[in-house]
C-alpha cells in the first residue's frame, strides 16, 4: 500500500479545519508537513495556530515545519518555500487549502472583502503553485491538490454571491490551467471538493448552518490522502468529490464522518452540478 512516508507536503491554511485534518492524516504516514498559515498566535474566535498544529503533527508521527505565511504576499510564499527546501530538501506535494469566504450579495460586498477573496483564493493558488513548481518538477511523484469545486457556470451559484463564486471558481480555473500545462510533465494537478458542508470553525460562524447536518473535516483529509498516494503520471485535470474518491478506494462506512450519525439529511455543499446534487451522500 502506498503511503506519504518521507514525502514533503506544503499545506496552505493548515492551522485549523480541513487543512489541519489533511496535515494530521499525512503525519500518520510519517510525512514532512509544512503548516503554512497566518495564524501564529491564538485567536479566541478561531482556535488553532501553526505552532499548535505542528505539535500535533509531531505527536502523530510526522515531521513539522510551522511557517507564518500570508499567501497574498509574494515574499512570504517564496520565503516559506525556501525554508521548506532548506529543511526537507524539496517539495513533493502542494495542497492549496487556504481560502476566504463571504456569502453576500453584490450590494453587501465591500471591495475590501472582494479584493481579499481574489487575493487569497485565485491569486494565492496561482502564486503558491508558481513558487512550488520548480521543486515539484524535480520530485519523483509530484502532486498539486486544490480544495476547489467542479467548474460550474450555472447562474444559480452566481446570483447569490457573485464575488465569492468568482473567487472560488478562480481556484478551479487555475487548477484547470495548471493541469493542462504541467500534467503532461508528470505533475498530478487536481481539485477536491466535499459533497456536503464540512463542520469547521469558519463554517460555524455562518448564520443558519447546523453543524449536526455536516460532516467532519476528516472525510476530506482521507479523500485527499487517497488522491495524493496515487502515482502522478497521467492523473491530472480531475475535479473530484470526497465520498466518490473514498468509495472508489474501498470505504463503505461513511457514518464515521458524520457529525451526527443519525442525521438523514446532510447539507450539500455549494457549486455542485444538478447530477451531483441528485446523488445522495454515501
Amino acid at each position: 500500500m502506498r503511503t506519504l512516508s518521507g514525502k514533503t507536503i506544503f499545506i496552505t491554511g493548515a492551522s485549523r479545519g480541513i487543512g489541519r485534518a489533511i496535515a494530521l492524516r499525512a503525519a500518520q504516514d510519517g510525512a514532512n508537513v509544512v503548516i503554512a498559515a497566518k495564524s501564529s498566535v491564538p485567536n479566541p474566535k478561531l482556535p488553532g495556530t501553526i505552532h499548535s498544529v505542528a505539535a500535533e503533527v509531531e505527536a502523530a508521527g510526522g515531521k513539522a515545519l510551522a511557517v507564518r505565511c500570508d499567501i497574498r504576499e509574494e515574499d512570504d510564499v517564496y520565503a516559506a518555500v525556501a525554508a521548506t527546501v532548506d529543511l526537507f530538501g524539496g517539495i513533493d506535494i502542494l495542497v492549496n487549502n487556504a481560502s476566504a469566504i463571504w456569502l453576500k450579495s453584490t450590494l453587501e460586498t465591500p471591495m475590501k472583502r472582494y479584493d481579499l477573496m481574489q487575493q487569497v483564493n485565485a491569486r494565492g493558488t496561482f502564486l503558491c503553485a508558481q513558487a512550488c513548481l520548480p521543486h515539484l518538477l524535480k520530485a519523483p511523484d509530484p502532486h498539486i491538490l486544490s480544495l476547489a469545486p467542479p467548474l460550474n457556470l450555472d447562474p444559480k451559484w452566481w446570483a447569490p454571491h457573485t464575488a465569492y463564486t468568482l473567487a472560488k471558481m478562480g481556484m478551479s480555473f487555475v487548477t484547470l490551467g495548471l493541469a493542462a500545462e504541467f500534467g503532461p510533465q508528470g505533475v498530478a494537478v487536481n481539485a477536491l471538493w466535499p459533497r456536503t458542508v464540512i463542520a469547521t470553525d469558519a463554517v460555524n460562524m455562518i448564520p443558519g448552518v447546523r453543524l449536526e447536518m455536516c460532516r467532519k473535516p476528516e472525510i476530506v483529509a482521507d479523500a485527499a490522502h487517497a488522491v495524493l498516494v496515487r502515482p502522478s503520471d497521467d492523473f491530472y485535470g480531475h475535479f473530484l468529490i470526497d465520498d466518490d474518491v473514498l468509495f472508489a478506494a474501498g470505504v463503505t462506512d461513511f457514518a464515521q464522518y458524520a457529525m451526527n450519525p443519525f442525521c438523514e439529511h446532510l447539507i450539500p455543499d455549494l457549486f455542485l452540478t444538478d447530477s451531483q446534487l441528485a446523488k445522495k451522500p454515501r
